[in-house]
């Protein structure tokens, strides 16, 4: 059954595609990365499906808590939609009580077009988040950083030992994206073949739902 693990690059999306073997592929968007993917059965990606109208989302609250560290908190459906991180901090701060991150407000394209094609495809799409699907595959969470040599080695062993064999010539996505994307994308297609096997959880074991109507889980 062929899986799509996403990560988002530097310049465009990367897809890792596992069925018996591995393929690689990479787009500007996440729609042309999905089509060129050849019909997944599950699309997991590492963005935020579900934004909060208040507060945190319960799926990062319990991945920090898998992970023992600091997760990128979603932002509000409202900050995300303001016109400056400035704007966006002082909404995030009052519907939540914390201001906006650089790095979240950073995401904020991506988040966004995610949230408008996850209401559109036809494919079963699921977030996960490449950390805390490593800590599950690895029985608890790596310490190692996964842009540091040692981090990138036992990432990659891990994979191998799931069964995801990742060539040496991944072709022209091989050639731009980052080793730290493609291992990311690579552990994803793990946690899709683990919701098409009914072997995957959700945090939270039911997803929250908020004004957006979008089932918000992160999955393992």
């Amino acid at each position: 059954m062929r899986v799509l693990g996403v990560a988002a690059g530097a310049a465009g999306w990367v897809g890792i595609a596992w069925e018996e073997t591995v393929s690689a592929y990479h787009a500007p968007t996440i729609g042309e990365l999905v089509d060129a993917a050849d019909g997944p059965r599950v699309v997991a990606v590492a963005m935020p499906i579900g934004l909060p109208d208040r507060g945190h989302r319960e799926a990062d609250v319990r991945a920090a808590q898998a992970l023992g560290a600091a997760v990128v908190i979603a932002p509000t459906r409202r900050a995300l939609t303001a016109a400056d991180r400035a704007t966006a901090a002082a909404i995030n701060r009052d519907l939540d009580g914390g201001a906006i991150s650089k790095q979240a407000y950073d995401l904020r394209p991506r988040i966004l077009e995610v949230d408008r094609w996850v209401r559109e495809t036809p494919h079963e799409v699921v977030e996960a988040h490449p950390e805390v699907s490593f800590a599950a595959l690895n029985g608890e969470p790596l310490v190692a950083r996964k842009d540091t040599w040692a981090g990138a080695r036992r990432r990659h062993k891990l994979l191998t030992r799931a069964g995801i064999h990742l060539p040496d010539d991944l072709g022209e996505p091989g050639r731009t994206a980052t080793v730290a994307d493609v291992i990311d994308a690579a552990i994803l297609t793990w946690t899709a073949r683990r919701v098409v096997d009914g072997e995957a959880y959700s945090l939270p074991e039911e997803p929250e739902i908020f004004d957006d109507g979008l089932p918000c889980a992160i999955w393992v």
